[in-house]
């Protein structure tokens, strides 16, 4: 079993050989990690409660860079009661889930829900409107009614504009960009011996490498909430952007608090087959929700054979299936068929898409989309309550990074934005009954020590290793497992972990080598969480236990 370690902290001194020696010593009251849905719309709530508080946002990447600006389907809400409700989309969820949501969630979630888009519309979203002013609603796999906002195909990008424009009116919210949270302070850097089961571990802040002085800086805050998204860069093919390394995930699990269900990995059954081209550009499922059909190289409809739903089964069936045909045959991709849809509602609903097929020279209506499925969302993560608070105190939690129970063994298509404004909304509510009564800490922590290290006489080191990690996981931890490859994958993980954490220890700290470095614990959860499950479920296959298990239970970590 691999063991992750933490570094250890000394006092005093940063050795930085191209910049001075000096600090920054800062603090906040609310630190939010994370510029997306989720700890966008947590700030602002949180501001306006506090108006003589400092909320401060971090990213270490622009501002605008999160995975909720790549989201192109929408986000599911009950909004035509005459059609749909509740029910409906609380049981769409179940069976998407497998057996393995927290239904009380489920509940919670699917009901706030209309409330939480309200405000986003209340802030300046836009979503698509028929002529007659009503919204226009999608319909995605899984999903039994349409109920799918969408602004176009590009929603996440719009909620992102939206909420960026109203953060930026905001005097005291502050967002850093640029700056990259290397680890969660807490008592073991006060030299405490702590462990999972240790139950007082305190988050009371985090250190920060900004990556434009290249200084390493203690910043104490009352609250943290980790929004840090997802991890699908642990794969060769992935719909994620390239920040999405799972930095929150892997900091969380180094200060020994609690994960879960990690080895649940949503790939996407259609993102655009580039070779070469990382991240693969997403194929929203909104395509297949307006008449597209998946078909193989000869023409066949690929899905007749694996569900009755066809083109709009739920993304786990899709992918294997996809996975299936193109192993069969050999094929490094399948193919999306468009040709018979109607051009002027899709060139409306799709421009974005269909200005790249044509960019590479795809016309949607003459050819086929060649499509492969690519990894695109964690349904597992930092475990949180109903509350999203984590089993680590004053440390939150939300959106994709977090484990509520909502998606259990498989998301349904575009709950993931709901799920992220309803629990930053909740999280909201406990801080602000929590807030004035949480004190700065006493003691004094240390500064970042990085005494004996010294710059990498060669970045192809880390750049390797990345390149290793993602064939590994790809290879060995995908849409289709078994026991041998699984083991195969840890024993590689396991030499890339000690390569690693000799670098970490004796080179000078960049960007580059945190992300290995929060990889390679990602790629170890993924794969010590598909060990531990005896049984196919959701998104987890594996050929040497292809039935459920009698009775579903959560893997945590």
């Amino acid at each position: 079993m691999v063991k992750l370690k933490q570094k250890t902290q000394k006092s005093i001194t940063i050795n930085n050989s191209n910049h001075a020696k000096y600090y920054f010593y800062n603090m906040t009251d609310v630190l939010v990690i994370g510029s997306g849905i989720a700890g966008l719309s947590f700030a602002l709530k949180t501001a306006a409660q506090f108006p003589d508080k400092k909320i401060l946002i971090l990213t270490k990447a622009n501002e605008d860079e999160s995975n909720t600006k790549y989201a192109q389907g929408g986000i599911a809400v009950v909004t035509d009661f005459e059609k749909d409700n509740f029910e409906k989309h609380i049981s769409d969820t179940l069976i998407a889930g497998d057996g393995l949501c927290n239904q009380d969630i489920v509940d919670i979630v699917i009901r706030e829900g209309r409330l939480r888009v309200d405000e986003l519309i209340s802030w300046g979203t836009n979503f698509d409107k028929e002529a007659e002013g009503d919204y226009k609603l999608g319909r995605e796999g899984g999903h039994s009614e349409h109920r799918v906002l969408h602004y176009k195909d590009i929603t996440g990008w719009e909620i992102e504009r939206a909420l960026l424009a109203k953060v930026h009116a905001t005097p005291n919210i502050e967002i850093s960009q640029h700056h990259f949270v290397i680890d969660l302070l807490t008592q073991h850097h006060l030299g405490r011996i702590i462990t999972r089961v240790t139950s007082d571990i305190q988050c009371y802040g985090a250190y920060v490498l900004n990556l434009k002085t290249h200084q390493i800086e203690k910043l104490e805050s009352k609250i943290v909430v980790l929004a840090t998204g997802g991890f699908g860069q642990v794969y060769r093919a992935t719909t994620n952007p390239s920040i999405a390394t799972g930095d929150g995930i892997a900091m969380v699990y180094r200060a020994k608090g609690r994960v879960a269900n990690l080895e649940f990995v949503q790939f996407h059954p259609t993102a655009l087959y580039e070779p070469g081209v990382s991240p693969n550009f997403l194929i929203t499922e909104a395509v297949r929700g307006d008449g597209a059909i998946l078909r193989t190289k000869d023409g066949s409809d690929l899905m007749a054979n694996y569900d009755k739903r066809g083109s709009l089964a739920p993304r786990d069936i899709v992918a294997r299936a996809i996975d299936n045909e193109m192993k069969k045959s050999g094929d490094d991709h399948m193919y999306l068929d468009c040709r018979h849809m109607d051009r002027d509602n899709f060139i409306h609903h799709f421009p974005n898409i269909y200005e790249k097929c044509k960019s590479i020279g795809i016309d949607v209506f003459k050819d086929m989309i060649p499509v492969v499925p690519a990894a695109h969302y964690a349904c597992g993560g930092i475990n949180v309550d109903e509350y999203g608070r984590t089993s680590i105190k004053n440390l939150y939690a939300c959106g994709e990074c977090s484990n509520t129970g909502l998606h259990g063994a498989n998301r349904l298509a575009s709950n993931s934005l709901l799920e992220a404004v309803v629990f930053s909304h909740r999280i909201f509510l406990d801080v602000r009954d929590r807030l004035d009564s949480i004190q700065f800490p006493e003691q004094k922590f240390p500064e970042w020590n990085a005494d004996g290290t010294s710059d990498p006489k060669e970045m192809v080191i880390i750049t390797q290793s990345i390149k290793e990690l993602k064939d590994i996981m790809s290879s060995y931890v995908g849409i289709v497992r078994n026991n041998g490859r699984l083991k195969r994958a840890q024993e590689r993980l396991y030499l890339l972990f000690k390569e690693t954490e000799e670098l970490y220890e004796t080179t000078t700290i960049s960007p580059q080598l945190l992300e290995l470095r929060n990889m390679i614990t990602i790629g170890y959860l993924i794969t010590r969480s598909a060990m531990l499950r005896k049984e196919s479920r959701g998104l987890h296959y594996t050929t040497d236990y292809p039935e459920h298990a009698s009775v579903a239970e959560q893997t945590m970590l």
